[in-house]
């Protein structure tokens, strides 16, 4: 089985990329700094240093990956860019980060995946969303916006790859407990609620692509609390989720 992940270079790109080399598959992966692989010594994985805003380099990796006329059989795409934008300004150039990673990448990665698989007639890809993406409200951040982006972006590739024999699966988690998590919150997660070890979530995303599930959400709390929230009017849960930014940064330094 031959398995290549985007932004497989850390968290849970990584943590895939290690579950994938002990089931003695072929594993192929890419992300914009190398540097982290050998910090995280991942062996016997060949490396691509590749961002996926640029689909030739995409797609030149993921070829010369697949040696010798092999099959691509699982394609994760597992990249993403964050910046909190509702209880505080970003930059322009984070929020250019994001659309271009978030959205522009993940169908960078769709068609380098489905331009391989196309001619197999078989395979599965896979791309990381995010729980925040299931919530449609007027004032959600920019990086719900573009996860919410991604979600549909897959369900249109998932709709369009079927006659193919190509699965697409949507994964759908909420705070995972990851190195970039806890950077990003100054290793203080106690206000990241339903958290789910990078272990847990590892098992969750393998089954779904094994299976071909369309879209996994986990954990089970966190589905069910956001499914509650997706019911109620937009003006009011423009206010919850507002709040509750403001809440979430107000230990921020």
């Amino acid at each position: 089985m031959n398995v290549f992940i985007a932004g497989g270079t850390s968290g849970i790109g990584y943590a895939l990329a290690r579950h994938y080399l002990e089931k003695g598959y072929d594993v192929g992966i890419c992300g914009r700094n190398l540097a982290k692989i050998s910090e995280n010594n991942l062996e016997n994985v060949k490396t691509f240093q590749t961002d996926v805003c640029d689909m030739n380099a995409i797609a030149t990796a993921v070829h010369t990956f697949l040696t010798g006329g092999q099959n691509l059989d699982i394609f994760i795409n597992c990249a993403g860019s964050y910046a909190e934008d509702v209880a505080g300004k970003i930059s322009y150039e984070e929020a250019e980060e994001m659309l271009q990673t978030n959205i522009l990448g993940t169908v960078n990665c769709f068609e380098t995946a489905r331009k391989v698989m196309k001619g197999q007639k078989k395979g599965s890809i896979a791309v990381i969303a995010s729980v925040s993406g299931i919530l449609d409200y007027e004032n959600s951040s920019l990086y719900t916006k573009t996860k919410r982006s991604v979600i549909q972006i897959a369900d249109a590739y998932r709709r369009a790859l079927k006659p193919f024999g190509i699965s697409v699966t949507t994964i759908v988690p909420g705070y995972v407990d990851t190195e970039k998590l806890r950077q990003l919150n100054n290793n203080d997660l106690h206000k990241k609620p339903f958290l789910t070890d990078v272990e847990t979530a590892v098992i969750h995303i393998s089954e779904a692509i094994e299976k071909q599930k369309k879209r996994v959400i986990f954990p089970a709390k966190m589905k069910w609390m956001m499914k509650s929230l997706s019911v109620l009017p937009s003006f009011l849960l423009n206010t919850i989720m507002f709040r509750k930014a403001q809440w979430m940064k107000d230990d921020q330094p």
